[in-house]
């Protein structure tokens, strides 16, 4: 007689010969996909600050490449994504002038695999890059044996080789510069170019990037501007002593601003147009749209205006806002 506390569990004393049930297979956590490498691709004019962004992106964490020739392009990248690399900037220059033609075919490749590429180009205008090149003594890479006779030269002379140098860069970056999103650093100190560079960069690649921008016209309108609005013909806070040593920013001047009716009716036309045609713009693949307005001194009308409007397509569309007059000061 079996004991109590020897009976199977189907009672009766009778062992039980059915197969214990098999174990679960183990659950195997779903695999995460691995994030698509971000490749940021600085091009521009020479001294127009290429070497300052390229610090600050090593310093947000980028892995920085410097003159990287076009033709290890696509074979470089293909070695990040082997060893998972997340973020890669590269700069090139007109120094790869023989073999730049092939970078535009080669980012398309690199899209279609995946790759977030965010192409930078930095430019200024002709008379600060002539300024810059005449301070720093540093020779235009495209000046060639007109360097060798340079101090036998007359001074106007080396200026106007300077800028036909310039001005062949140019035409050779034109391609690339019409494919990407170009940054005018011909007002911004170092620190105002990194700040931007970083902000411009968290914005999600995903969807288009709508910058607005405040500037003065006594300073020049941004190269950097696919559309510009002049808002100089509105009542100007500058004449109001109050309001002189304010900016667009502050609660008197836009309270000044608000009640005005043709402030109003400019706000409404350059809101319905951008909003018209952004749609169209991100249909046509365009990852950022930069919308500048400018007034005389870029610290009251136009300021106000872009706040306002940044305020308005936040919830539409990704936004930024530069004040170019105002910000690092």
């Amino acid at each position: 007689m079996t004991s109590p506390d020897k009976r199977s569990a189907t009672g009766g004393g009778q062992t039980d010969h059915r197969a214990a049930p098999a174990e679960a297979p183990a659950q195997v956590p779903p695999q995460v996909p691995a994030e698509p490498l971000e490749l940021v691709l600085i091009t521009g004019m020479s001294g127009s600050g290429k070497s300052v962004v390229l610090r600050a992106l090593e310093d947000a964490g980028y892995y920085c490449v410097d003159n990287l020739p076009p033709e290890l392009l696509l074979s470089f990248v293909d070695l990040e994504q082997e060893v998972a690399a997340r973020r890669v900037a590269i700069a090139m220059d007109v120094r790869s002038a023989l073999s730049l033609p092939q970078v535009p075919a080669q980012l398309q490749a690199l899209k279609s695999r995946g790759v977030q590429v965010r192409p930078l180009f930095l430019d200024s205008s002709t008379d600060t890059l002539v300024r810059r090149f005449s301070e720093t003594r540093r020779r235009h890479p495209l000046s060639g044996e007109q360097a060798a006779n340079a101090g036998a030269a007359a001074p106007a002379d080396r200026q106007h080789a300077l800028v036909d140098a310039i001005e062949l860069e140019r035409e050779l970056l034109a391609d690339l510069r019409d494919q990407a999103h170009v940054i005018d650093t011909s007002v911004l100190r170092s620190a105002q170019l990194q700040g931007y560079v970083k902000t411009l960069l968290s914005a999600p690649t995903s969807r288009l990037t709508l910058v607005f921008e405040s500037f003065a016209f006594k300073r020049g309108i941004p190269v950097d501007a696919d559309y510009a609005f002049d808002v100089r013909m509105l009542p100007n806070p500058h004449y109001e002593p109050a309001l002189r040593e304010l900016t667009g920013r502050d609660a008197p001047v836009a309270d000044f601003l608000r009640v005005d009716p043709e402030v109003g009716r400019m706000f409404s036309h350059i809101e319905r147009f951008v909003d018209e045609w952004l749609p169209a713009l991100a249909r046509d693949h365009r990852s950022y749209v930069t919308v500048a307005v400018g007034c005389t001194g870029g610290q009251h009308r136009s300021v106000y205006l872009v706040e306002r409007l940044a305020n308005a397509f936040a919830g539409r569309w990704t936004t930024l806002k530069r004040h170019r007059e105002l910000d690092g000061h």
